[in-house]
């Protein structure tokens, strides 16, 4: 079957049907890069949710107050529910199995300004642990820590493109920010991954902040950081807990919606990966469909070929060919045509996605891939099944008797 004369016999033929040859080769080549190219696209969802995800911690709840909507135990509906100092000290005190860090956050927008330059940014009176659920990377100075929120000081820690846009090519770094009326001292500027809008943040200690507005205790929300080894499932018991914990202290009915929210960056990142992968799943689907749709396109040219030499194959039964010798023949030529053109497509498929790159962004596909392995696999598969596809016509034409062969026209 790998005789010299069997690969001369081959390339002959493939020679004078150039067009059949090239349909053969280019249904199979179609059908492999349409896998590729698809089944990247998936990964490259993927990409988006992990990246939307990725510029901050996973393990970590945002508990938000709301209006409730209903009346519980003797308090009317439609009141402001208020989050303060001591409900940081009760989660603490009565969650410690599971709590790894909790912060404040109180939210502000204010003109900040430094000389002659001014611009407004988001003031967020945070504690150390912010940094943490936000992942920022110190790139000078240091962040907020305790003695800050103790002594209440009058500290700033600035984003990387509030230290542009405020000093330009200065270290901010001990200078003297004014933020609506109140001067702060920059201790520290940090980057994040998250793009300009985390950069152009301010972060000041959240007693400060309380100091300034009338020396209240309130606070906006509150950012809780579980330990990474209660998993998944620790994590959902320990949202559940928190909720029945809030709602008891906070008198909010268990079936009021909007009394607080809780976020659970975890369960929302396991639900958009589910989805990116139940996605992906149909986007493999249908590029397995392509590949389906090649090997019958295969298998009736092939049906073609077998047609098409059918006296030949009745000369050589009659010159002692054996069915075997016939099957191989003409399998060696559609396995043969398959391989090139099933790994042209492929690798054509993945060069395409290689340059893709962040072109796709904007419809939410980030660097899209595909596995050099399943990529491989995915050929050998195509490969399989054309052989499987140019074996029938060939047995066929292996049962035609050589007389019968002859007479055909």
């Amino acid at each position: 079957m790998f005789s010299r004369d069997n690969w001369k016999e081959i390339f002959e033929t493939i020679q004078k049907n150039k067009l059949r040859t090239f349909l053969s080769g280019f249904t199979v080549a179609l059908g492999i890069l349409i896998f590729v190219v698809l089944f990247g696209f998936g990964n490259g969802l993927i990409n988006t949710f992990d990246d939307f995800f990725g510029d901050d911690a996973t393990n970590v709840f945002y508990v938000f107050t709301g209006r409730t909507t209903m009346p519980y135990k003797g308090y009317k509906a439609n009141r402001t529910i208020e989050f303060d100092n001591s409900d940081l000290e009760d989660i603490k005190k009565n969650f410690p199995l599971f709590l790894e860090y909790i912060t404040p956050r109180i939210t502000r927008q204010d003109t900040v300004k430094y000389k002659n330059e001014s611009n407004t940014y988001p003031i967020w009176g945070v504690g150390p642990a912010h940094q943490f659920s936000e992942m920022n990377i110190m790139m000078k100075g240091r962040y907020l820590n305790v003695e800050d929120i103790k002594n209440k000081t009058k500290n700033a820690v600035v984003g990387r493109l509030v230290e542009k846009d405020l000093f330009g090519a200065q270290n901010a770094l001990g200078k003297y920010i004014d933020v609506g009326g109140s001067m702060f001292k920059v201790i520290g500027v940090f980057q994040d991954d998250g793009g300009d809008r985390e950069e152009r943040n301010i972060v000041i200690p959240y007693t400060t902040q309380q100091l300034i507005e009338k020396n209240t205790d309130k606070i906006d929300a509150m950012v809780i950081g579980f330990k990474p080894e209660i998993g998944y499932a620790g994590a959902m018991g320990f949202e559940k807990s928190l909720d029945e914990f809030i709602r008891s202290k906070k008198y909010i009915s268990p079936q009021d919606q909007n009394g607080i929210f809780i976020r659970n960056v975890a369960d929302q990142l396991k639900q958009n990966q589910q989805f990116a992968r139940v996605l992906q799943i149909i986007v493999a689907f249908v590029a397995f469909g392509t590949i389906i749709a090649g090997i019958i396109g295969i298998s009736n040219i092939m049906v073609f070929v077998v047609k098409e030499r059918t006296k030949e194959l009745g000369i050589r039964k009659a010159l002692g060919a054996t069915p075997k010798t016939v099957i191989g023949t003409i399998l060696l030529e559609s396995v043969f045509i398959t391989t090139i053109s099933g790994f042209a497509g492929m690798l054509i498929g993945i060069a395409i996605l290689s340059s893709m790159g962040e072109k796709l962004e904007d419809f939410f596909i980030t660097n899209p891939y595909i596995d050099i392995r399943m990529a491989v696999i995915a050929t050998i598969v195509l490969i399989i099944f054309g052989a499987i596809a140019g074996y029938v016509p060939a047995r066929r034409a292996a049962r035609i008797k050589p007389i019968v062969a002859l007479r055909d026209e």
